[in-house]
């Protein structure tokens, strides 16, 4: 009978994990896949290159925002709920996204989206600790999964992107991710631990406590020293980064007054170990992302591939990266997180240094060698930091410092595709690909400073 009960036991949490694993995939799958729909939607709804693009801003700015709002719900209502409930808005803004009569209403449907898969990740983090706890496992198994499904769904979201616009157009971008959302709210609804006793109230009261003066000060500051830094529009350069920077400031102001704030910056004053994680992360995400948005420009207008083959060569830095995140996660339990870390950060500066060798070869090996190498570190940094994340917060916290962590990752993406568009102006080739690899061999040193500082809690 106790081995019946077990076995139940261990199939609930399998399914459970399953649910989640699927759900936090969806926000990397979609903010990688639609790269390959560029130019088809430009050709379709008559746009310029510079207009094309904010259908990829959207959902960067709506995902940066809505992870740590989504956090805080989840902490607040349910995770389970809040879960279920994201994956139901995926369902519904994917099924109707096609029909959008206009590229603006394409761009609110991809920021609805983001929204939706933004409350996947923080809410699966807040369950993982009862799911373990019910499994009698330690919550660096299913934090591993969690991790190795982002990894994967956002490298392999290039090669799924091309299948499906070239098999059936930009609409099935949209349209797969309505099947995937309704099985990862069925898996979870049957299997994931109920909610426990959490907050009740109004709409009213949510939308007070919202901090939505918060949340627009917080895009409207990132956008304009975006727009800033890429010079959009020459002769207002330095007015709009000023504009940028006062936001960001009374942003800063009013998080630290507000009770409830969008982001809240007095959990990371009186918890350094959580701050240092968020840095680290965000400038390795930023290393990550040059060579995930750089390197296929690239291999496309130095090398002249064809989109369909380097989608298939940045393959083996999926694969390499959920390989090697279980041995990471295995690693971590014999050596401790921060040790993993830092071997991380020295592995993956020594892989930014060996791209500098593209600046001279673009030969087919060459390259899988070298997205197969960037797999090994990112899979170990990235759950160690997770990790780090996981241990550096309590429990009550873990909904809006997962949402934050995620926040980090946008961040350190925008960074990155802000620098591109910087040091390669007027296109990526081998010259610009040699400015590009100074500055991940920086970032690769910053990241291991700060690591080198960051102490689990109670050490």
């Amino acid at each position: 009978m106790h081995q019946t009960v077990t076995v139940s036991n261990n199939s609930r949490t399998a399914l459970a994990v399953a649910g989640l694993s699927l759900g936090t995939a969806l926000n990397p799958l979609n903010s990688s896949m639609i790269a390959v729909a560029l130019v088809v939607l430009r050709a379709d709804f008559g746009l310029d290159v510079a207009a094309v693009t904010w259908v990829v801003t959207s959902f960067y700015l709506a995902s940066a925002a809505g992870q740590p709002v989504m956090g805080r719900l989840a902490d607040r209502f349910g995770p389970r709920r809040m879960f279920q409930l994201g994956m139901a808005l995926v369902t519904v803004t994917c099924a109707l996204a096609p029909l959008a009569p206009s590229f603006a209403l394409l761009c609110v449907a991809r920021a609805v989206m983001a929204l939706g898969t933004a409350t996947a990740y923080p809410s699966a983090v807040v369950m993982v600790g009862t799911v373990a706890h019910r499994a009698n496992v330690e919550p660096a198994r299913p934090l591993g999964r969690l991790q190795m499904a982002n990894t994967s769904a956002a490298a392999v979201g290039p090669v799924v992107g091309g299948l499906l616009v070239s098999l059936v157009g930009w609409e099935a971008l949209f349209l797969v991710n309505v099947p995937l959302a309704l099985a990862a709210l069925l898996m979870v609804r049957r299997a994931a631990p109920p909610d426990e006793a959490r907050e009740r109230g109004s709409v009213a009261e949510l939308l007070r406590d919202s901090d939505i003066p918060g949340i627009l000060t917080f895009v409207a500051a990132l956008l304009l020293v975006m727009m800033a830094a890429l010079n959009v529009a020459p002769g207002y350069r330095w007015w709009i980064l000023a504009a940028g920077t006062v936001i960001a400031v009374l942003f800063a102001w009013r998080e630290l007054r507000f009770n409830r704030p969008f982001l809240d910056l007095r959990l990371l004053g009186r918890n350094r170990p959580l701050l240092l994680v968020y840095v680290a992360f965000a400038v390795f995400s930023s290393v990550y992302y040059f060579v995930f948005f750089g390197l296929p420009q690239l291999l496309q207008e130095a090398g002249g591939y064809d989109p369909g083959v380097v989608g298939l060569l940045m393959l083996p830095l999926a694969a390499m990266s959920v390989a090697a995140t279980p041995w990471a996660v295995r690693a971590m339990g014999r050596f401790g997180v921060r040790r993993v870390l830092l071997a991380g950060v020295l592995l993956l500066t020594g892989v930014a240094a060996l791209m500098w060798i593209l600046t001279g070869t673009l030969a087919v090996p060459l390259v899988v060698v070298m997205t197969a190498l960037m797999g090994v570190p990112y899979g170990t940094v990235g759950i160690a930091t997770n990790q780090g994340m996981f241990v550096s917060t309590r429990p009550q916290e873990r909904g809006v410092a997962a949402g934050m962590y995620q926040t980090c990752r946008y961040v350190g993406a925008i960074t990155a595709t802000v620098m591109i568009g910087v040091f390669a102006a007027g296109g990526v080739d081998q010259g610009s690909w040699s400015r590009m690899v100074l500055a991940m061999l920086v970032l690769c040193v910053v990241t291991f400073g700060v690591s080198l500082f960051w102490r689990q809690r109670g050490q």
